[in-house]
């Protein structure tokens, strides 16, 4: 006998409302059952007061089923935007997982793992920018990673950068911004850069790259190759036109990198199999050395 449904705390249009989660940003956070659809998702209720104005609204809602149309897997998909009760909501898909910040556990992580999360984000990022959104609030905080280890870009801050008042609490996270956004002049897509290269910086490093310049992180981390310090170093100049050009661009060079550490550990492990075949192969000859010097030893004395 399958159990009973569970009794919703609220309803939302066709969403039955299951479970308050903790927002990251304005309003509040759901885990919900679609009616329609039989699946479960996450329903983000906006407060009455946030794009109270007709503009607003309007650019929340186009913003939203624009990326309805944006597809990547590592962008939260979203599957609806409407209004219930003269408040606005947002349908995404509801992940199980942790934020990044979990993952990194204030210790620097594996090289490799802190490149591969990098180029998930970057990709993501990457895909935002040929659609025509550029983010401005990218964190450990707010990307998840999911059950299978997969980072997801948030995509309700994607559609909130331009349809509220910058001024309502709770839009984006700062921690991450670019020198230009910190000190309040205009975003484009290389701002996102340097939040995705600030994000694998503290990944490698457990500290926040400064805005006048950073260090390389392999000063503080032995482990990162040169490869990783010379990216992850483009990607934080303070000067925006010394930083790679395009998400794409920076995605190729870490996808190069990521290569690179890959055959350095097959060579690795070559090596250290080889050297294991070696030490074998030598201790067979010296046992077999010392059986033919017993033999011998032994012939000679039954001749004597």
């Amino acid at each position: 006998m399958s159990d009973p449904a569970p009794v919703p705390i609220g309803v939302v249009a066709h969403y039955n409302l299951l479970e308050r989660l903790e927002p990251a940003g304005p309003g509040e956070l759901f885990r919900a059952r679609d009616t329609r659809l039989g699946r479960t998702v996450a329903v983000r209720l906006l407060p009455k007061e946030f794009a109270a104005d007709d503009a607003a609204r309007a650019s929340l809602n186009e913003r939203a089923r624009s990326l309805i149309a944006l597809s990547h897997p590592n962008v939260t998909t979203v599957f609806d935007v409407g209004e219930h009760e003269g408040r606005a909501y947002l349908v995404f898909e509801f992940l199980k997982g942790q934020p990044l910040r979990a993952e990194m556990a204030g210790r620097p992580m594996n090289v490799r793992r802190a490149v591969e999360l990098a180029i998930q984000i970057a990709d993501g990022v990457a895909d935002a920018h040929a659609s025509g959104f550029v983010h401005g609030g990218l964190s450990p905080d707010s990307i998840m990673v999911t059950a299978k280890g997969h980072a997801k870009i948030p995509a309700f801050e994607l559609a909130a950068r331009a349809g509220f008042d910058q001024s309502a609490s709770g839009v984006r996270l700062r921690d991450y911004d670019a020198p230009e956004e910190a000190r309040g002049q205009g975003v484009d897509e290389r701002s996102d850069i340097y939040s995705v290269g600030a994000i694998l910086y503290e990944m490698l490093t457990t500290r926040r790259p400064m805005h006048r310049g950073a260090s390389a992180p392999s000063a503080s981390n032995s482990t990162v190759p040169a490869e990783v310090d010379e990216i992850v170093l483009k990607s934080l100049s303070p000067n925006v036109a010394s930083r790679y050009q395009s998400a794409a661009t920076f995605v190729a060079e870490l996808r190069s990198a990521a290569a690179i550490l890959d055959v350095r550990e097959r060579a690795g492990d070559e090596g250290e199999e080889a050297r294991g075949h070696a030490t074998t192969v030598g201790r067979v000859l010296i046992l077999s050395a010392v059986i033919l010097c017993g033999l011998g030893l032994l012939v000679w004395w039954m001749v004597r």
